[in-house]
């Protein structure tokens, strides 16, 4: 469980704020040093894409990608293919936040930097996480960071506050195929109208608790919106499936060691498909039905 020492880069009521609402924006605690790190290697994997003309490993690409106009979507698994990410998601504020807010012992996830191109960058629609990669109990949590400013007409993150404590949604539909998003009939019930958007300087950080309602729009503007996330757990939420085993870094812990006794939270988790024998895509092939 979370220890209740000083903590390291957030307030008490910052991580009150969590707690209760179940997410957090946060700015200044990322340096310039490290944005210009993680930009330099960002930008050298978009000139890598541009010979790319589908998909692969590493590169989930819109539609319309060309060399020319390159469109990525996600870059998947970063911190897998280059070691700066993995310095930032184990060395840098990221590991200090998960500490905050998970305790003295947690460990890494996974990671994917989601781009979100100007001109219509595709919308993320309602979803909650833990449906994608269950664990024990729900002491999970993806940290993000801005690599560019981002304004509010930039289709920022939007987080319900609260909905980390409400109820886990069906994501597959009403045919029982896994669309990765909450059913058109249950979006009455999520109170999306009182939705927060995080949004700000280049570096700011966004937080939210596996359980929350969270999505995006389309980027209709004429800059991209970079966004790297990894995703952390504490020492005794254990996953439940093996969406993650053979990468690199998966359930390496960040700080601290393992736990003694695995702990199981009483409420529920959806299953997610057996994606060894169906294959994994990514959140947005999902939700466009691509491959259907």
């Amino acid at each position: 469980m979370r220890n209740e020492k000083s903590l390291n880069v957030l307030t008490q009521e910052q991580k009150s704020k969590y707690l209760k609402e179940g997410y957090l924006g946060l700015s200044g605690l990322v340096s310039q040093r490290w944005l210009e790190r993680l930009r330099v290697v960002t930008e050298a994997f978009v000139e890598e894409s541009k010979a790319l003309t589908k998909s692969d490993k590493r590169f989930d690409l819109e539609p319309s990608h060309t060399a020319e106009e390159p469109r990525i979507r996600r870059l998947n698994s970063p911190v897998d293919f280059h070691e700066e990410y993995w310095e930032f998601a184990s060395e840098g504020p990221f590991a200090d936040i998960a500490e905050d807010l998970l305790g003295p012992n947690f460990k890494f996830h996974h990671s994917k930097l989601n781009f979100k191109w100007s001109g219509g960058g595709e919308e993320v629609k309602w979803h909650q996480d833990i449906q994608f990669w269950p664990h024990t109990n729900y002491d999970v949590l993806t940290l993000g960071i801005y690599l560019e400013s981002v304004t509010s007409d930039m289709a920022p993150m939007g987080i319900i506050p609260g909905s980390h404590e409400g109820p886990l949604y069906d994501q597959y539909d009403e045919s029982g195929r896994w669309t990765g998003n909450i059913r058109d009939s249950d979006l009455s019930k999520i109170n999306a109208e009182t939705a927060e958007y995080v949004f700000g300087e280049a570096g700011t950080v966004t937080v939210h608790n596996c359980r929350s309602i969270h999505g995006s729009a389309p980027n209709l503007t004429n800059r991209i919106r970079p966004l790297l996330l990894c995703a952390y757990s504490s020492a005794d939420a254990l996953p439940i499936t093996n969406l993650t085993n053979g990468g690199l870094h998966s359930e390496e812990f960040i700080r601290g060691g393992p736990a003694k006794w695995a702990r199981f939270d009483h409420r529920p988790v959806l299953m997610p498909p057996d994606w060894s024998k169906v294959g994994h895509k990514s959140i947005f092939a999902h939700q466009q039905k691509e491959g259907k």
